[in-house]
């Protein structure tokens, strides 16, 4: 720890032969590999829910309560997640929750009925809530050691691992059934928690600057920093937009899947392959995301990138054939890529690592929102109408990322 406290203070050119740099940036690994495996996992057991619906007779709605399983349990866990990294670190709860989340996605295929999948879902969601929540509470302390803006970077681990998720799982979707695909996803879970696990483990979490003055720092009022009660309604502001982009991420990851495969009647591989694909241009978004930032600024980021979204999602939603809404699927990774961490980052530099941990809150909440919300509306009109909630949302996102497009803490870039 004095180590890590010391690399806190020390400055930027000094990184490179401190030891103490080391043992972040194998922290920054470890942690890297979570974020991939979470998204790895949860794309797993989305392109199985078409099976899984029809294994346990579902009709739309039943499978919209069924996962609001998920919903309720990360969002009761979410909110308990915090005072546990607080009382035993983050890192130790990252790994428990990993070990949890990876021996509860093997529960779905065992169930008949929707009510059976409710229920092993908010096991499932229990898990889902606490690694993510755990995961970025640590990652945050680790970019305020390291002062470099490498939050993206784990946000693209997860888009990368849901793309790998989401292909393997369109490619063994038609030759395993759902039983043997996602105990698979158990056993690979539980051998990269191993793997990584114990790096979390012997090192605690680095200790930020005492006031992360400065450039890099989101401290007290010293720093600049706009009122707190302002900064609190600019936080929850910035957690919406989270909310609305992260909502379309859920509704795509649970019902894009049978969209394509229901409405357009595509082969279940290439069903699979529509999460995969718009994973993998979030993906890219994400990881050019720091130079779009350069070129066009935070406001004009988010901007463009809801009117992107909503513009893709309407064609993935509505068009006739399967390739065409392939296509919007794409444009709408793109589009929401930068969204969710620009929300993120500009909540933090308002109210410091409070802001980013309300505002990341909202956001899941919102990804977990949207798969029982788009169920209820696909039962009352259709799935193609309830998919074009998530245009609507990403172009409410672009709009409000707008009204508040001065909201910035002084000497913070816009």
């Amino acid at each position: 720890m004095p180590q890590l406290n010391k690399l806190a203070t020390a400055s930027p050119g000094a990184l490179g032969s401190d030891p103490a740099h080391a043992s972040l940036s194998r922290l920054r690994t470890a942690l890297t590999l979570f974020f991939a495996l979470d998204g790895f996992l949860f794309a797993g057991w989305v392109v199985r829910i078409p099976a899984i619906k029809q294994q346990t007779g579902s009709s739309a709605s039943d499978l919209g309560l069924a996962l609001l399983g998920v919903s309720a349990g990360a969002v009761v866990t979410m909110t308990l997640t915090g005072r546990l990294c607080r009382r035993f670190g983050s890192h130790p709860v990252t790994v428990a929750s990993a070990v949890l989340l990876s021996l509860s996605i093997a529960l779905p295929a065992l169930t008949h009925s929707a009510l059976a999948l409710g229920l092993v879902l908010l096991v499932f969601g229990t898990g889902y809530g606490a690694v993510n929540v755990a995961m970025n509470s640590a990652a945050v302390n680790l970019v305020a050691a390291l002062r470099r803006p490498v939050m993206p970077s784990f946000h693209a681990a997860f888009s990368l691992g849901g793309m790998l998720g989401a292909g393997l799982g369109g490619l063994v979707a038609g030759g395993l059934s759902p039983a043997t695909h996602l105990f698979a996803l158990t056993v690979t879970g539980l051998l990269l928690t191993a793997a990584a696990g114990p790096v979390l483990l012997r090192h605690p979490s680095p200790a930020p600057p005492e006031s992360l003055s400065g450039p890099a720092g989101t401290g007290g009022a010293a720093d600049g920093r706009l009122p707190e009660r302002r900064s609190r309604r600019l936080v929850t502001v910035f957690g919406v937009i989270a909310l609305c982009t992260a909502y379309g991420e859920g509704a795509l990851a649970d019902w894009g899947a049978l969209h394509l495969s229901q409405d357009l009647h595509a082969h279940p591989g290439v069903a699979a392959a529509g999460y995969s694909l718009f994973a993998l241009a979030m993906t890219a978004g994400r990881l050019s995301g720091t130079a779009l930032l350069e070129r066009l600024g935070q406001t004009r980021t988010l901007v463009a990138g809801g009117a992107t979204a909503s513009a893709g999602m309407l064609l993935g939603a509505l068009a006739p054939d399967v390739w065409a809404a392939l296509l919007g699927f794409a444009i709408t990774g793109l589009g929401l890529a930068n969204i969710f961490p620009v929300a993120v980052a500009r909540a933090g530099a308002l109210a410091g690592p409070a802001g980013v941990a309300a505002a990341s809150t909202l956001g899941y909440g919102g990804m977990l929102l949207g798969p029982p919300v788009i169920g209820f509306l696909a039962e009352w009109c259709s799935l193609p109408v309830a998919l074009t909630t998530v245009a609507v949302l990403a172009a409410g996102a672009a709009v409000i990322g707008y009204r508040v497009r001065d909201a910035v803490a002084p000497g913070h870039p816009r």
